[in-house]
């Protein structure tokens, strides 16, 4: 058996010169991260989506609240649907172009302006109707009815 040795100095390996070697030695780190914020700010806990909310903080106390979600229209009536749905008590504007949506969240003690927005967007199949901020069954045909009993 033959040992073979190689030479520790990178300058005395034959076809190295000693111009190779790097002059600095490169930063430690693995690629530039974004300063974050350690905590998350109020605007983005409010877009947490409502299972992850959940899982991270636990269920809010409180009574369920009730969505419409609709996409912008060409009508008379959708200055006074946007102003409504600004009314309420979360109000969001959520993607761009044509995948821009408005999304009005009422509580059960804002049933007469959750019914009145309905009267305006919910003729339209666009219109979505959520329930603690998902899509449930029978959301239109069920639930909302059983909000307009609410009404005195």
């Amino acid at each position: 058996m033959v040992i073979v040795s190689q030479p520790t100095d990178p300058t005395s390996r034959p076809g190295t010169q000693a111009a190779e070697t790097p002059a600095t030695r490169p930063l430690e780190r693995f690629w530039p991260y974004a300063e974050l914020a350690e905590e998350p700010s109020a605007e983005e806990l409010a877009a947490l989506d409502p299972d992850l909310h959940a899982a991270l903080f636990g269920k809010p106390p409180g009574p369920f609240s009730i969505s419409l979600q609709f996409p912008p229209f060409d009508g008379p009536d959708y200055a006074e649907a946007v102003t409504l749905a600004k009314a309420s008590r979360d109000y969001r504007e959520i993607g761009q172009g044509d995948d821009r949506r408005h999304r009005a969240t009422f509580q059960s003690a804002d049933a007469a302006q959750l019914r009145t927005l309905f009267h305006i967007v919910g003729r339209f199949d666009a219109c979505e109707v959520l329930v603690d901020g998902r899509p449930v069954p029978y959301a239109r045909e069920l639930w909302l009815p059983l909000v307009w009993f609410l009404l005195r």
